[in-house]
């Protein structure tokens, strides 16, 4: 049974009609590991065939160890979102109900190769000096999420010292506990720094700075 229905099928390829460049989803899952794996597969091959731009890899995280490592996957269902390079942009758990628009809108700007930020964010990313990872909770209801995993995923595009996980809260509940994870979206900045909410690119930027100069 098909994951999207014909209605969303359609609406996606619609979406996805301006890709420019093309886009590699590389999924790593386990036979043994979350429920939600064959799901993850099965969406991620629905969304290869709406876009002749659109690609996907599958990997066994046990088996091909050596893909996982290059691609730091350390739980699954995990699926990488890469165009001409990768900009360290990953999901972990299905990406489902507001989280499968998040997906689209990476799949957009991975394309375009364009973080879409103004020009001083862009400035300001430029004076990194140190990684920053980030950890974007969130829950496949919560239509604030979506915003706080498009800005970090901006930032993971335009800044090589940044990379963005979009975790799924409810998939992965030790991390949630380990995070303290109570409400979405919530953003944990090198396993130190958090905030909650859906906040302005600046007030992000800001949080990215502090961590990473």
């Amino acid at each position: 049974m098909p994951v999207l229905s014909g209605e969303v099928t359609q609406r996606v390829r619609e979406k996805l009609q301006g890709l420019t460049a093309p886009v590699n989803l590389v999924v790593f899952t386990h036979d043994s590991g979350s429920p939600t794996g064959e799901e993850t597969r099965a969406l991620m091959e629905e969304l290869a065939l709406t876009s002749d731009q659109v690609y996907v890899e599958f990997y066994d995280v046990a088996v091909d160890t050596a893909k996982r490592d290059d691609y730091r996957i350390d739980k699954v269902p995990a699926t990488v979102v890469e165009g001409q390079k990768d900009y360290g942009i990953r999901f972990f758990g299905l990406p489902s109900g507001y989280e499968f628009a998040a997906l689209l809108e990476a799949l957009r700007l991975v394309s375009l190769g364009d973080s879409m930020l103004t020009t001083s964010t862009c400035e300001q990313l430029k004076t990194l000096t140190k990684p920053v990872h980030l950890q974007v909770f969130v829950t496949p209801p919560c239509p604030y999420c979506v915003e706080a995993v498009q800005t970090a995923q901006q930032m993971a595009i335009e800044s090589e010292l940044v990379t963005t996980d979009v975790v799924e809260a409810a998939e992965f509940p030790q991390l949630s506990l380990k995070y303290r994870i109570f409400v979405v979206p919530k953003v944990i900045i090198n396993e130190r720094e958090a905030f909650v909410g859906a906040v302005s690119e600046a007030e992000f930027l800001a949080h990215v700075m502090k961590a990473g100069v």
